[in-house]
């Protein structure tokens, strides 16, 4: 015996909508569970992750600079999805971006200039697609799994970043804390309100989902990301270059990965450390199914899972859990997305064999 997934005729358009929600309603069940396992109230548990940091104003402030990098990269991979390109690795492009951006506040730290954060932001973005674009290299020249490839380069970042921060960036009046200077005023992104710490990256964050958006609704380059991601025979036929899309789909990408990185160095951190990201790489792949890789779509998942850090932050101090409940919640999520979206479209066939090889339903 074995299991077959047959494709259905039609998923229907109302499953469709209620996939998400009902992939929600599910993790929230099973976390419920899980809070119940660990001897803790469900329901008190449940409020605290995702009720009480709704209740404060400065509260909401950290959601939105926990969503920011979380929808600007998820933006960028949904062009990538749609085209049929995997890349795996935006949590290494969004550190490189991190890095690229801040060698003007690092190297230069007497430089006060107003350039230098319109800089920093434009290096960051080259930064992270540069970075983005190694796969894309290997993957059009070699014919290389980029799923491998962009995967294995987050390590080499991650690693590259710990050895600059630890050695040639390090702060010489630090008191040897692997960090470096902090930046000047200049180089930090200004809040956008007197009454929290979010700043304007959840602008960028907001303009680049829906001039994405814009693109794949009335743009050319829209359709051709739709047309080859769907079937790259037919796109030869229309003309459009599946070599091309894939440089355009990794680079677009890595850039937002990197405007997101150096956004959250300059605008969370104030300084470069070993540790810049919570995993924001690859939580924003959950966004980008979540949001039905539809950028608008990808707005309200962003501040969902958002709210799965901060809840988990919250919950840590008011019920005692480990900050690993919160991966376990995006991991949920994202199983039960997929599952979801899995058997709208096919239906769960059992195959049996027989001695002679034959095979029936």
């Amino acid at each position: 015996m074995r299991i077959e997934l047959q494709k259905r005729d039609r998923g229907g358009r109302l499953f469709s909508f209620i996939s998400p929600l009902l992939a929600l309603a599910l993790t929230l069940f099973f976390g419920g569970l899980m809070f119940w396992f660990l001897g803790k109230d469900p329901v008190d548990a449940l409020y605290s992750f995702f009720v009480e940091p709704l209740l404060e104003v400065w509260s909401l402030h950290e959601l939105a600079i926990k969503a920011a990098p979380l929808i600007l990269i998820a933006v960028g991979l949904a062009v990538c999805y749609r085209s049929n390109n995997w890349n795996i690795g935006a949590e290494g492009q969004f550190t490189i971006g991190a890095i690229t951006g801040a060698i003007l506040p690092v190297l230069y730290p007497d430089w006060h200039s107003p350039a230098i954060l319109p800089l920093m932001l434009v290096m960051g973005a080259i930064g992270g697609a540069i970075y983005a674009g190694i796969p894309a290299l290997l993957k059009t020249r070699f014919n290389t799994n980029e799923i491998l490839t962009s995967l294995m380069l987050v390590y080499i970042a991650q690693l590259f970043l710990d050895w600059l921060v630890r050695g040639p960036w390090r702060d010489p009046q630090g008191y040897n804390f692997p960090q470096t200077k902090a930046f000047v005023p200049e180089a930090v992104l200004p809040e956008i309100l007197d009454s929290g710490r979010a700043h304007l990256a959840i602008v960028f964050a907001l303009v680049a989902a829906v001039a994405i958006w814009f693109m794949m609704r009335f743009m050319l380059k829209g359709f051709q990301v739709s047309v080859i991601g769907q079937s790259e025979r037919a796109g030869r036929f229309a003309g459009f270059s599946s070599r091309r899309m894939v440089w355009f789909a990794f680079l677009l990408s890595g850039a937002l990965a990197g405007l997101a990185g150096i956004s959250e160095v300059s605008g969370s951190i104030g300084h470069v450390q070993p540790a810049i990201s919570p995993g924001y790489g690859f939580t924003a792949i959950i966004v980008a199914f979540l949001g039905r890789l539809n950028p608008l779509g990808i707005i309200a998942s962003g501040f969902v899972l958002a709210l799965t850090f901060l809840g988990g932050e919250a919950a840590q101090l008011s019920i005692g859990i480990s900050d690993k409940v919160s991966r376990v919640f995006q991991g949920l999520l994202l199983f039960f997305v997929l599952s979801c979206d899995t058997l709208i479209h096919y239906r769960i066939r059992l195959v049996w064999r027989q001695a002679t090889g034959a095979a029936h339903a």
